[in-house]
């Protein structure tokens, strides 16, 4: 039977009576596994059943003269085959099919079923990674011959996807198929072509909790360090840390994107989280160098006082520090107690006695008239009045330098409620803040 079927026969000619006759190729596809997707490379790699039909006319027998035989199979190499190929391939080496027999019909038809593994170009957009779309394309369609000797057809509407093995980053939506007659700059002729469109969704929870919610967790921290203490230390140390861990991811995800114009959705996050943590460390030291005002700083300002302290502070919760502070600096009088004058003990001079060195005793000074004249005794008088006024004067500076102190600790104190209102304020800013970019972000994975 072999010999008969392949008297003069030659695969190098298009099985056809008439070179005129236009030969029909019906192609399908059968997707079985995506294996790889290289965005950074923008290549698919997929493992398909590429199955052609057409009708050999110098391919045909009488079934009863071969015992009833209507069908056999065959090495592909015997046969005349469509020079179909993936246009898009991406395959340095362009033989990614595999060498399989053609089952043969009496009638003629030929039909060759092929596994391949293709590496095909594909247009990656990640403006929405991790939650993005992708659409690549396998373009099939003949090499040598034009649309007026050979013709493709479509066997489905679609890729055949029965058989599909599941991928453990992408989920497949669909793969429609779509039949393109292009006249080529090159060529007068049209050439027919089949386009089935991949089309692709990201399976995101790989990248929800191993990118996004230890950023989100991290993003958080920034505001805490408005929370803590000035006087810690390690406000500032806490605003480089998170911002050098965002860093960290940043470029995590960027060696795995390709090297485009379109920043993808997840990178933006991260430069907007980055903006935030940056910010709220410049405010850090901004408020930190109000807290440290000293006492030789201005009063706070009257809008200051009334904005910040009064407003400001009620509506960020903050009572507990610096009530005592909300009047403003005032001078209060100076307490009597503690004083270095006489009568600070709860005594008075009248009635005491000093003795020559201008010092009161308790007794009186028995003055013999004899021994003491009016000048010597008036003599004495004016030394105990010199020394009592020079004794006032130090009482007074003593006072005013206390008086002065009181009012550098209450400018002391009001600059640092500034600043702890400032800090709380900003901490709930930068919280929702943090909040809102969270839900939007995870808004597009809905």
């Amino acid at each position: 039977m072999m010999k008969d079927l392949f008297t003069n026969y030659t695969n190098a000619l298009r099985p056809v009576e008439d070179t005129d006759h236009i030969i029909n190729v019906t192609l399908q596809v059968t997707l079985s596994q995506i294996i790889d997707m290289d965005e950074r490379n923008q290549i698919l790699t997929t493992y398909l059943w590429v199955r052609q039909v057409w009708m050999d006319a110098f391919l045909t027998w009488k079934k009863e003269d071969y015992d009833g035989l209507d069908t056999i199979r065959i090495p592909s190499s015997y046969v005349w085959r469509p020079d179909i190929v993936l246009y898009n391939s991406a395959d340095d080496e362009f033989s990614s099919s595999m060498e399989t027999n053609v089952v043969l019909r009496n009638d003629g038809q030929v039909m060759w079923d092929q596994p391949a593994i293709t590496k095909s170009s594909c247009s990656v957009d990640v403006a929405f990674f991790p939650f993005d779309l992708q659409q690549c394309n396998l373009t099939f369609g003949s090499w040598t011959h034009n649309g007026n000797q050979m013709d493709l057809f479509n066997a489905l509407d679609s890729a055949d996807l029965a058989d599909f093995v599941p991928n453990v980053e992408w989920e497949v939506l669909g793969m429609p198929a779509k039949k393109n007659v292009i006249v080529y700059g090159c060529c007068s002729e049209p050439y027919p072509d089949i386009t089935f469109s991949l089309h692709l969704k990201r399976r995101a929870s790989f990248y929800i909790f191993n990118l996004l919610i230890p950023c989100m967790m991290i993003s958080f921290l920034a505001p805490l360090g408005f929370y803590l203490p000035a006087d810690s230390g390690e406000k500032v140390s806490l605003g480089v840390t998170v911002l050098l861990a965002l860093t960290v991811f940043q470029l995590l995800v960027a060696e795995s994107m390709p090297p485009s114009e379109s920043v993808p959705l997840i990178g933006k996050y991260y430069i907007a989280t980055m903006t935030m943590v940056t910010a709220s460390t410049a405010l850090t030291i901004f408020i930190m160098n109000i807290h440290h005002c000293g006492g030789e700083a201005r009063p706070v300002p009257e809008w200051a006082e009334r904005f910040i302290l009064k407003y400001l502070a009620r509506i960020c919760f903050v009572y507990e520090v610096g009530e005592n502070c909300l009047g403003g600096a005032r001078k209060e009088p100076l307490s009597q107690e503690g004083s270095d004058s006489p009568s600070a003990n709860g005594g008075s001079t009248k009635g005491a006695n000093w003795d020559v060195n201008g010092k009161a005793w308790g007794g009186k000074v028995e003055v013999e008239p004899l021994k003491m004249g009016w000048g010597n005794r008036r003599e004495i008088l004016v030394k105990c009045l010199c020394q009592h006024q020079e004794l006032g004067k130090n009482v007074e500076y003593i006072a005013n330098s206390y008086q002065d102190q009181r009012a550098a600790q209450l400018r002391i104190g009001e600059w640092r409620k500034v600043a702890k209102v400032m800090d709380r304020f900003f901490m709930w800013l930068f919280f929702i803040m943090a909040f809102f970019m969270s839900i939007l972000i995870l808004g597009k994975s809905v």
